[in-house]
């Protein structure tokens, strides 16, 4: 495999104009992954997919060694209406790269892959490397990470790829939306007659606003509470008999969700039920060692509030990639040229330091 950084470089970009002018929506990404797959294919690298997700191997796949996953997704969010350029045309103005899902995650896919193909051919890595490039991503679907990792070798570690800025989130946060019911007793509003199930849900939505959790992620601080739907009764003098509500829980690696579903349905009255408990939040230790590569190269560690692949991979990871996270979903989405070459560099030297 060529090894001339110059060449990938020059081949991730042209990959991704491709991407860009592409829809692929979450779903609805059988046309990209196809182009993801003839492009490893033209350079000599066998692959599979499982619905649009794509797998490949390194060359020299050795099962009593241990494995590294590689994984960026190539769907992306519908454009919104702010765009004044075409979401599906990639241009090229003032060194950066606009289209629809340049930034994410398109530039760390990419980068990603050329790091893949740098190493590919390689006979005496320390580890194998798998490569998968998921679907489903920007909705959590059950058809991207999640099932597509049922069908490769376990893995020991992964590096996934979204817009960090090339520094690394050593946490993520997890989440759980929970359908919430207060109950109570209908009655006439003008009589003392009937329990308010939206007072009861009050006492609730206090407790939601003001607990803390006792244990706090270092990177990421406390388990974050909003309640952010309400809707209760019928007409102006009927005592309602039931509240419902929503609340939006960001978790953190110090707890399982399920470990806070238990904690919540224990303090409030009402009935809780939790929308998914599989979205978990993620960490890695500080002392891993391609966590250490990675400060020694000379990036910083943080907690991440946003969620990726990460969330349903059950194996240790971080996150990081070239792009920022705060141009992610944006109108006129862009990636720095060389934000790509500067992340291929990256991701090089830093699987160099491990393999």
């Amino acid at each position: 495999m060529n090894k001339n950084i110059d060449q990938l470089i020059q081949d991730s970009k042209s990959l991704l104009a491709q991407l860009i002018e592409i829809p692929s929506f979450s779903r609805e990404e059988d046309q990209t992954a196809d182009c993801i797959s003839t492009f490893l294919i033209e350079r000599g690298i066998s692959n599979n997919q499982i619905g649009n997700n794509v797998i490949a191997y390194n060359k020299y796949f050795d099962e009593s060694k241990p494995t590294i996953l590689l994984n960026s997704h190539h769907d992306t969010v519908k454009p919104n209406s702010g765009y004044t350029k075409d979401p599906f045309k990639a241009i090229v103005e003032d060194e950066k790269l606009f289209g629809l899902g340049a930034n994410d995650a398109g530039g760390c896919l990419v980068s990603l892959i050329a790091t893949f193909l740098y190493y590919y051919e390689d006979e005496n890595l320390a580890y194998n490397l798998c490569l998968i490039v998921s679907a489903e991503e920007e909705i959590s679907g059950k058809e991207g990470i999640e099932e597509a990792y049922k069908h490769v070798v376990a893995c020991d570690f992964a590096i996934v790829g979204e817009p960090t800025l090339l520094d690394l989130a050593v946490a993520e946060k997890g989440l759980m939306v929970l359908d919430c019911t207060a109950l109570g007793e209908s009655g006439h509003a003008a009589r003392e007659e009937g329990v308010n199930a939206i007072y009861k849900a009050i006492e609730d939505i206090n407790w939601f606003n003001s607990y803390k959790f006792p244990n706090e992620s270092t990177f990421l601080g406390p388990v974050k509470m909003s309640v952010t739907v309400i809707n209760a009764g019928s007409q102006h003098n009927v005592v309602p008999a039931e509240c419902k509500y929503v609340v939006d829980v960001r978790t953190t690696e110090v707890y399982t969700n399920v470990e806070v579903l238990g904690i919540i349905q224990s303090h409030v009255k009402s009935d809780v039920v939790a929308r998914s408990t599989r979205l978990n939040p993620s960490t890695i230790a500080v002392d891993h060692p391609i966590v250490q590569a990675g400060i020694a190269l000379g990036k910083k560690m943080y907690g991440s509030p946003t969620m990726s692949d990460q969330a349903l991979l059950p194996i240790p990871s971080i996150k990081v990639g070239p792009g920022d996270s705060a141009r992610s979903h944006t109108a006129d989405e862009f990636i720095y040229l060389k934000e790509i070459e500067d992340g291929i560099s990256f991701y090089v030297q830093l699987l160099g330091k491990v393999l």
